[in-house]
């Protein structure tokens, strides 16, 4: 069985390609806490395609703390007479895990405390 989870933040900004007129594919670099005393963090591809893709671009910024669920592949090309190898996750779900940002259009209103009886 082919399952990844992963949470982590965004390390690169969404980068949003057209492959064909009706496929759109988004990747992204996540950030994985290796959740060791040492500390460190692991960097993984994530690929989401058509809608997801599109949301991924439009909510998702460097920083953004996701959740994803997809499945892992290999890629493998040659670089310079060398062979290179390459994991990516291509993303089944994406959660958006981080609060919304306010954006510059929006009012804000800000908190008030509630009046005591």
């Amino acid at each position: 069985m082919n399952t990844v989870s992963l949470i982590g933040n965004l390390a690169t900004e969404v980068d949003l390609k057209e492959v064909s007129d009706e496929k759109k594919v988004a990747s992204f670099l996540l950030a994985v806490d290796r959740g060791s005393r040492e500390g460190g963090a692991d960097f993984v591809w994530i690929t989401a395609w058509e809608r997801q893709a599109e949301l991924c671009s439009e909510y998702l910024h460097k920083g953004r703390r996701v959740a994803v669920e997809g499945r892992l592949r290999t890629r493998t090309w040659e670089q310079d007479g060398q062979r290179r190898d390459a994991f990516e996750i291509v993303a089944r779900r994406v959660e958006f895990l981080s609060s919304p940002e306010p954006t510059t259009d929006a009012e804000v209103i800000p908190f008030e405390t509630a009046a005591t009886a």
